[in-house]
């Protein structure tokens, strides 16, 4: 499914992004049990893997609607995603924010230049918001996860590292929008090799995990945590992919998400963000689930505001 969607996709982004390096650590792999790979998108551009799918998507829309721009709605990644991406071919981006976004990530989408909207935090706020531009200004809508051309370009992350150990036994990502597992899926069921794909998700913001057991997209009862990157839900277009490709999803607590951010920083000398965590977090978690298999880990990103350490 989307073989050769993918890697048109993956040579069509190229001379825009990163191929991040693969990290890995002796120490957190005693400690974990299993043999893990960290593919350390928060050295991507940006600083996390949404420059991929942003990327991707702006490339493939026509001159009349690059000389219109683009707009979203996205708690920070994606926000600042779009807005280098846009930057970097020359057209307009807008920008809606919630008004509780981290300030790190409001600074950074001002930094390349694209106008934001903040409006209230909650989805139909930023839907409404997002929606309003578009019939005003003509701006093309690029949905932060539910947009193929954005899957697949969160996909050639999970390429690029399959193209570097193609032994993996199990690769798991963080869940929010579902984007980037949804990409995920792709790139493992079109590299011919046996690879299981888990996902992990916050207990406060669970509607993957709930979605998954009932067969259909759930909403979010709350979205009470620390990790601001996975509070959006999954969509019409990642579910499918999901639904058939992903193994199981993992939630974590809250304090499970600190120390596995804290952890990470502290042996492997890296920034992370809470979201990026999540992965650690479930698998320090189920250790017996992933005892002694090659695991590849998509570390989502770094964009932190160190003024809000959770340590």
């Amino acid at each position: 499914m989307y073989n050769s969607d993918l890697i048109e996709c993956h040579n069509r982004i190229k001379p825009y992004i990163h191929n991040t390096p693969v990290l890995t650590s002796s120490q957190i792999d005693r400690i974990s049990g299993a043999k893990l790979y960290f593919k350390c998108e928060n050295f991507q551009r940006m600083g996390a893997f949404k420059m991929r799918g942003a990327t991707n998507a702006i490339l493939q829309l026509t001159d009349e609607q690059k000389s219109r721009g683009v707009v979203t709605h996205s708690s920070g990644n994606f926000a600042q995603a779009l807005a280098l991406a846009a930057k970097s071919v020359g057209i307009k981006a807008y920008i809606v924010m919630p008004s509780n976004a981290p300030q790190v990530k409001k600074d950074a989408v001002k930094g390349y230049q694209s106008i934001i909207v903040e409006c209230e935090p909650t989805l139909e706020a930023r839907q409404r918001s997002a929606a309003k531009i578009e019939q005003e200004r003509g701006a093309t809508f690029i949905h932060p996860s539910n947009n193929i051309d954005v899957i697949l370009g969160q996909g050639t992350a999970c390429k690029e590292l399959i193209e570097l150990y193609p032994d993996l036994d199990i690769i798991i990502t963080p869940v929010g929008g579902g984007g980037l597992i949804a990409g995920t899926a792709v790139a493992t069921a079109n590299s011919g090799k046996d690879i299981t794909v888990i996902g992990a998700e916050p207990f406060e913001a669970d509607d993957a995990y709930r979605s998954l057991i009932s067969g259909k997209i759930e909403t979010n009862i709350t979205t009470n945590t620390i990790a601001d990157g996975l509070k959006t839900q999954l969509g019409d277009v990642n579910f499918p992919i999901i639904k058939r490709y992903v193994s199981t999803i993992i939630r974590v607590t809250e304090p499970e998400i600190v120390s596995a951010m804290h952890l990470i920083w502290e042996r492997m000398k890296i920034v992370v963000e809470p979201s990026s965590a999540v992965a650690m977090a479930a698998i320090l978690k189920n250790s017996n689930l992933l005892r002694g298999k090659k695991t590849g880990v998509i570390m989502s990103g770094g964009n932190v505001d160190l003024s809000k350490l959770p340590f």
